[in-house]
Formats: C-alpha cells, structure tokens, sequence
C-alpha cells in the first residue's frame, strides 16, 4: 500500500521519527500532568515516597489511556486520532475537598473509589453524551473552566508562600506565651483551682518566618519570570513547553542555594511496577461519587467540543460511533486511573494544539507518546525527581499553569453574546460567585449536612450545577455540536 492511499491519521512514520515528535507531546503536557498527583498527594498528607508513587503511577495509566484513545481498542474504546491523555484539573478542586475531610491512606482509597465509580458510569453514559450537550453552551464550558483555573489559583499561589495553616501558617503562637500558659494551667492544678478547659489555646500571634520568605518568593519569581520571557521570545516546541523550561530554570536555582536535593531520587528504584490498590482496597462513598460523576460530566462535555476540532484539524470526520468510542475510553481510562491509584483523564488540548503547530497528523506519534509515558511511569526515579521539586519552584508555574486554566474560559466567554442577550451576564455572575463561596468562606457548610460536605465544598461543582441550572432557566437547553467544537478551539489548557 501506498504512503498516498492512507489517511496522514493512520499514517506510521519512520521510528526515529515517531520517538522525536512523541517525546515533544510528552513534554507539552508533562508539567500539566504531574501537577495533579502532586497537589493531591500533598493534599492527603502522604509520605514523599507514597506522592511518588502517585506521579508515577500517574504517568503510567497516561499511557495506557493513550494508547487506548489513540491505537484504539475494540469498536468499543478509542477514537483512533492523535490524542494525548491525561489527568483532567476539573477534579482537583472535589478531590482536595475529599483529602481535607479525610487524610491519609483511608482518604486516598474514598477518592479512588469515587473515581473507579464515576469512570464506570462514564462508560455507560458516553452515547448519550451528544443529548446532554445542549446543556452546556459556551457561556456554560467558559464559567465553568474559569472557576475552575480561579479555584487552582489559590494551590499556586500556596505553593509560592506556604499553606495558611500548618508550619507555614502566617502567624504561630508566641513560645513565650505557650510557656505562660503551660505554667499558669500547671500552678492553677496545684492550687486546686478548676482544671483549665478542654481544647483552650492560644491565639497566634508571631509572624512565622517559614511563610513567604523573601528567597522562596524570588525563586518563584524567577521562575515566572523565565517561563514568560521563553513564551515571548522563543518559537515552536520551546514556546510551547515554556512551563516545563520554567520549572527545569528554577529547580537550577533551587539546587544552587541548597533547598532541592535528590536524596529520595538516589534512594528510589530504577525500575518497579505500578501495582493496583496500593493504599488497599477503595472504599465507596455515595456522594463522592456524585461529586466525580458530575466531574467527569463537565470532563467529556469537553472532549466532544476538544475531538470534533480535532476531527477538522486532521481532516478526518468524527461521527456519533466514533464520539461515543473517545468518551468511552474517558471513562475507562478515569477507571483504570482508580483501580491503578490516580485520577480521572481527558485529552491534554496542549497536545491538540502542538498537533497545529507541527502540522503532523499521524495517531501513531501519539503512541509513541503513550510508549515513553509508561515507560517513564515504571521508573520510580523519575516520580522521585519530580516529587523532590520544592513548591516555590512550583508556586512560579502554578500561576502559569492554573491561569492558563482562567484564561480559556476567558476566550470562550468572549465568544458569547452579551449584548443581545443580558441574562447570560447573570448565568456568568451568578455562577462565579457561587464558585468563589468555598474560597472565600470554607466554614459556610459547618451547620449543613455532613455527608452532603464533598458535594458542596468545591467550588467548582458548585459554579458547574449553578451554571448549567441557570443557563436552562434564562435560556432554555441551546448548546450544539458546533457551539462545543468552537468553544475547544479556543481552549488551552
């Protein structure tokens, strides 16, 4: 057969080749990737060794969603176009929530179970996701996707200063004053005075030199800094892994000042494989589960728009069995992703759009892609490494990453009609402000429910259902197929 009777999707090019441009979609999307496991891991106050195996374990089923979704499986998985997965940030805000309420281990295995729960429902409702997009115009996916990077800005912004509570809180309570008090509760016992109550504590106090100090803000800095001056000034691929050359600059800087080493990385293996249930067996929460499947909802809503650009961009048509096909392996590849220790997945846009970049349209580049992606995901080092980065180099891309994420929905809600139509600036409003309540407020569910907390402490979900219900109010249930495939080509994140 002839190189010009084959479709340039199904076209395999030379090995040298197929590796070269795999390994640049792996590294568009890779600071995207492990940013997920790394804030999660930390949320769920894991052992660096057990964050670790979550970056890897993360990398791994990336590339087996992949290849999936890429080489396809069966009619059933895979739309068999050039299409990179990998862990959706829509889910990070519902998941932090859950790993706030419920750490460790114990935490880890509710979250995996939602997630196993939500990608097998995802499998069963994907054909009838093409009806539920009319739900989910552009003045929709744009609210939604801002809260969204807005809700993320918080976790950069965290990183480049310190967490406000814990060791680096602002404020700490005064050593003087804790003695004080130490000595006044012992001399009142003695005395036989009434014992002091339960729980009293002092107030903090001190300013904590452990949060924002100068040097961590200036390595964020120079991070930001360098991230933006390569978007700016270089071309191509390098423009395009700017956050990952950003990370690579301050992780130099780290290193040379003594705050990163690679004793954990010396320490880790060169080769293990990613086992399933490692935190033990999931556990099933009904409301989280909602919770994910109301994610994932949001999630494949976006890949229709996100495959049918891509549909376009490669010249080759997506009908409804092959849609059904790509939003399908969505969910099993958030299934393997519970089963194996990681999260739900999606198509990386960075990858559909390094697709325009380079001009190549081949599916096979993007098996390459997934090869290198498990490959990397069954070396432990390489999640050491990544886990060893300290957060203030992180902090510098957190803002890139997370604003980007802002940013999208920016230009798709520029692509809507405000001016004729008035109540989608209420649809916008109104959703961002319930988006904001548990940045703002995180104590407002404290007399509401326990068991309804996961559902209603992210603000994304919050902004997603408000959303939607309002959009159905003032306008009726108006989205399209095209609607959707405009509103992912302008997505970026």
């Amino acid at each position: 057969m002839t190189t010009s009777s084959v479709h340039p999707v199904d076209e395999i090019l030379p090995p040298q080749k197929l590796f070269t441009l795999g390994l640049q979609h792996v590294l568009v999307m890779y600071a995207g990737a492990v940013a997920v496991p790394l804030i999660v891991g930390r949320a769920l106050k894991l052992d660096p060794a057990d964050v670790a195996f979550l970056i890897s374990a993360d990398l791994f089923v990336c590339g087996i969603a992949t290849l999936i979704q890429s080489l396809g499986a069966t009619q059933w998985f895979g739309i068999k176009l050039p299409v990179m997965m990998g862990v959706t940030f829509a889910a990070v805000g519902p998941m932090v929530a859950m790993a706030n309420a419920q750490g460790g281990a114990e935490g880890a295995r509710a979250i995996f179970g939602a997630i196993i729960a939500a990608g097998v429902i995802s499998m069963l409702i994907a054909p009838v996701m093409s009806k539920l997009l009319r739900f989910f115009p552009p003045v929709v996916t744009g609210t939604i996707i801002l809260v969204i990077g807005v809700s993320l800005m918080r976790i950069g912004i965290n990183w480049i200063f310190g967490n406000p509570v814990g060791p680096t809180a602002p404020m700490i309570v005064d050593p003087a004053h804790a003695e004080w008090l130490k000595a006044a509760t012992e001399g009142a016992v003695a005395a036989g005075l009434p014992p002091a109550p339960e729980k009293i504590a002092l107030a903090a106090s001190l300013k904590n030199p452990a949060y924002a100090p100068l040097g961590n803000v200036a390595v964020s800095a120079i991070v930001l800094v360098s991230i933006l001056l390569i978007a700016r000034f270089a071309k191509g691929f390098i423009a395009n892994i700017s956050v990952l050359m950003g990370i690579v600059i301050g992780c130099i800087v780290a290193i040379a000042i003594g705050a990163m080493n690679f004793d954990k990385v010396g320490e880790a293996g060169y080769f293990a494989l990613i086992t399933p249930f490692h935190f033990g067996m999931p556990s099933f929460d009904l409301v989280m589960i909602v919770t994910m499947v109301l994610v994932m909802i949001v999630v494949m809503i976006e890949s229709t728009g996100m495959f049918l650009a891509l549909g376009d961009m490669t010249g080759k048509a997506v009908d409804q069995k092959a849609l059904s096909a790509g939003l399908r392996t969505d969910g099993l590849g958030t299934l393997i992703g519970g089963i194996f220790n990681t999260f739900p997945y999606t198509s990386f846009s960075q990858n559909v759009g390094l697709v325009g970049v380079t001009g190549i349209k081949s599916r096979f580049v993007c098996v390459a892609g997934g090869v290198i992606l498990i490959v990397l995901g069954l070396i432990p080092k390489m999640g050491a490494l990544v886990e060893s980065i300290p957060t203030m180099v992180l902090g510098g891309a957190g803002l890139v990453m997370f604003g980007m994420v802002a940013a999208t929905g920016v230009r798709i809600l520029a692509g809507v009609n405000f001016t004729s139509n008035r109540n989608n600036l209420f649809i916008v409003a109104v959703s961002l402000g319930f988006g904001m309540i548990p940045l703002i407020a995180p104590n407002f569910k404290q007399w509401m429910w326990h068991d309804l907390h996961p559902l209603i402490e992210s603000g994304i979900l919050l902004a997603s259902i408000a959303a939607v219900l309002l959009n159905a109010f003032f306008n009726g249930a108006s989205g399209s197929l095209d609607e959707a495939k405009a509103a992912a080509s302008k997505a970026d994140h």
